[in-house]
This record gives structure tokens, C-alpha cells and sequence, in this order.
């Protein structure tokens, strides 16, 4: 049986990798149109796809299910807003390939990722 301590001590760095996954979506929409000449280069795609999936598995180990998901509903949710509803009235998510990118590669990973974490803490019967 875990302790008191130990279950803060695990909300607190759940709640500190779902602030790092949020922040990292964000800058994953900064770098998004990123080009080099008029060649797009998907570097927030490529770090959308290693850093969610391990994000969502690494907060699974500390608190389980809803932190897990927490984790993947705070990168989503900040891709959403700020993509669709950018400061200054602008749309970050644009409808060409390098997003379409971002999403899968921050999503499907993720999915997959908290889908293992159900799966490993799953109760008997």
C-alpha cells in the first residue's frame, strides 16, 4: 500500500508531465510552418510523435488511468484551442499536409500509448 507522501509526491509529477505535455503542444504549433527555402520541415511532428506517447506512459506509471489521460486530453485540447483560436485572431492549424502530420503524430501514439496503460492496469475480473 502506498503512502500518503508517495500518492502526492505521484500527483504532483502527473500534474507536472500534463503542464509539459500542454506546453510542448504548444510550441509544436509555433515550429508548425516551419520551412527551409519552401521546403516544410515536420520537426513538431517528429517531436509530437516521440514526446506525447512517452509523456502519457511515463504519467501512467506514477497515477495510472486518469492521469494518463489527463496527460493526452491536455495535448489535444491545447492543439485545439490555440490551433483553431490563435491570439490575435489568427488559425494556427492550417489544412495542409504538416498538419494533418502534427495530429496524427501527436494523437494516434498517444492513443496507442494511454491504450497500454489501460490495458496494463486493468483490474482481475
Amino acid at each position: 500500500m502506498s503512502e500518503p507522501g508517495e500518492r502526492t509526491d505521484a500527483r504532483l509529477v502527473s500534474a507536472l508531465l500534463a503542464l509539459d505535455a500542454a506546453l510542448l503542444a504548444m510550441m509544436e504549433l509555433m515550429f508548425l510552418q516551419l520551412r527551409v527555402g519552401s521546403v516544410p520541415v515536420p520537426a513538431s511532428a517528429l517531436v509530437a510523435l516521440v514526446t506525447t506517447p512517452w509523456l502519457v506512459r511515463r504519467v501512467g506509471e506514477f497515477t495510472g488511468r486518469p492521469g494518463a489521460g489527463a496527460t493526452l486530453t491536455a495535448w489535444i485540447a491545447v492543439v485545439v484551442v490555440l490551433g483553431l483560436f490563435a491570439p490575435g485572431g489568427g488559425a494556427l492549424l492550417l489544412g495542409d499536409w504538416p498538419t494533418l502530420l502534427l495530429v496524427l503524430a501527436g494523437m494516434l501514439p498517444g492513443a496507442f500509448a494511454l491504450g497500454r496503460v489501460l490495458r496494463d492496469h486493468r483490474t482481475p475480473g
